[in-house]
């Protein structure tokens, strides 16, 4: 059954029709929520409460984007409210202090470096650099993006990736030498 004659059927709360879509999408939108929160009981926990959103507001869907792209928003969002709500409220950055910083073309990691050694090293940044290199690296949101959803400055968001990358780049060259390449 195509998504747009499931999507239909849900806006009619047929419950057969919300079980599927939620059984074709909950692994993808795990992993996503699984990036932003701490262990996999609260991502579990706003993933599901995303999907209850999504079929509350499935009116809102107009098919411009596809459902799985326009539900990963909705989970996203979700676990970011999520974190706020927890009292892990991302630390604004005094304006003052704040410097523009230039993007980085040359920004790499070495060619051994595994997924997990990445995935771990971005769950050890602090929570404002963490939350935007991943909407910025894996999720692919702009810096006016990332201002909107996290309500910070675009100098803020730059600023957090920078300093996010700096960071990885550390935690990962330190791996390497570590291990004795």
């Amino acid at each position: 059954m195509s998504n747009s004659l499931l999507v239909e059927q849900c806006k009619q709360n047929n419950r057969k029709a919300q079980l599927t879509l939620y059984k074709k999408y909950c692994d993808g939108m795990f992993i996503i929520a699984q990036r932003y929160m701490r262990d996999a009981a609260a991502a579990e926990d706003a993933m599901q409460e995303a999907f209850i959103k999504a079929f509350q507001k499935l009116e809102q869907f107009k098919g411009d984007v596809t459902f799985g792209a326009w539900l990963k928003r909705i989970v996203i969002n979700t676990c970011l409210d999520s974190i706020k709500a927890r009292k892990l409220e991302i630390q604004s950055l005094n304006e003052e202090t704040l410097h523009i910083v230039e993007e980085e073309d040359n920004w790499s990691v070495p060619n051994e470096t595994t997924v997990r050694e990445v995935e771990e090293a971005i769950e050890s940044l602090n929570e404002s650099h963490k939350i935007v290199v991943q909407l910025y690296l894996l999720e692919g949101y702009d810096h006016q993006e990332i201002s909107e959803i996290l309500n910070i400055s675009e100098s803020a968001s730059r600023t957090n990736l920078h300093r996010g990358k700096k960071q990885l780049q550390k935690h990962l060259k330190h791996l390497q030498y570590g291990t004795g390449y």
